[in-house]
């Protein structure tokens, strides 16, 4: 059986033009984890930054579908030419094997295909690249984050107690590798019953804001169940796109600020200037 690559034999190494590499992760699948990222990632561009969005998720690459395209990428010489849509770079797995097709690839191969997904695209200059990671913590994400220059991280989780506890074992794993957290978001925090204002806590209530004090990484915020943001993200045209014209982006919007003035406070992106709604 061929041996997974040591991630620490490959030193993280600055990648031209990418001031900030963000990665968003979770500790398990099922809680929203690559419609948090897509949506921050059209967030924070519609604050006037430079963005990249990269599908490492490469067993379920859903950013396809989410994005509402399907292309091809071309090569370039010996780079590959990201796609674009919604004033985004993109790259997925999606791209590269589209369809139903499993894909049945083992550590190394993967490990490799990550790495082109980071070095050997044309990228260009980019505020932040965001990857959207697979969801738990295993081998691929111990060598991405091992052999990437992550200057933070976003955990999502819901407000259930068995996403907590993963969430909990992710923002650990994290800190493992020295990479700092950005903060939690909390996903599906909870339903407005339509044609009230009564909100319906479906999955509990406050667990991810508790977790993120007992854990002493920033409450990046709540967004809610809304029938909206599914349906965005299965045609195509995720909320993030309106910015803060729509109020179904709102959620987001206030993510991306968190986010970002977390990025400054570490020297990144100075960008438009902005106040950090509650």
């Amino acid at each position: 059986m061929p041996q997974t690559p040591n991630p620490t034999s490959n030193p993280t190494q600055k990648i031209d033009g990418i001031e900030h590499i963000i990665a968003v992760g979770s500790g398990k699948g099922g809680v929203g984890k690559t419609t948090v990222c897509a949506n921050l990632a059209l967030g924070l561009a519609a604050l006037g930054h430079r963005v990249g969005l990269m599908d490492a998720d490469v067993y379920g690459p859903n950013v396809p579908l989410m994005m509402g395209i399907s292309d091809r990428p071309v090569a370039v010489g010996d780079r590959i030419q990201p796609l674009e849509q919604y004033g985004l770079k993109l790259m997925s797995m999606g791209f590269v094997s589209p369809g139903d097709k499993p894909l049945v690839w083992r550590g190394p191969m993967l490990h490799s295909v990550i790495q082109q997904f980071l070095r050997q695209v044309e990228w260009g200059e980019l505020d932040y690249l965001l990857i959207d990671m697979p969801p738990g913590t295993g081998d691929v994400q111990l060598s991405l984050m091992q052999t990437a220059p992550i200057s933070g991280a976003v955990i999502v989780t819901t407000p259930s107690d068995v996403a907590l506890e993963d969430a909990r074992k992710a923002i650990n794993m994290f800190r493992q590798v020295n990479v700092p957290l950005l903060g939690l978001v909390e996903n599906m925090s909870y339903l407005v019953i339509p044609g009230t204002d009564q909100r319906m806590d479906v999955f509990g209530t406050g667990g991810g804001k508790r977790t993120a004090e007992a854990m002493a990484v920033p409450f990046l915020g709540e967004v809610p169940i809304d029938p909206e943001i599914r349906k965005g993200g299965d045609t195509g045209r995720p909320v993030g796109i309106y910015g803060d014209t729509d109020e179904r982006a709102a959620a987001f919007m206030n993510i991306a600020r968190h986010v970002a003035e977390g990025i400054r406070s570490q020297g990144g992106p100075k960008g438009p200037s902005f106040s950090i709604g509650e």
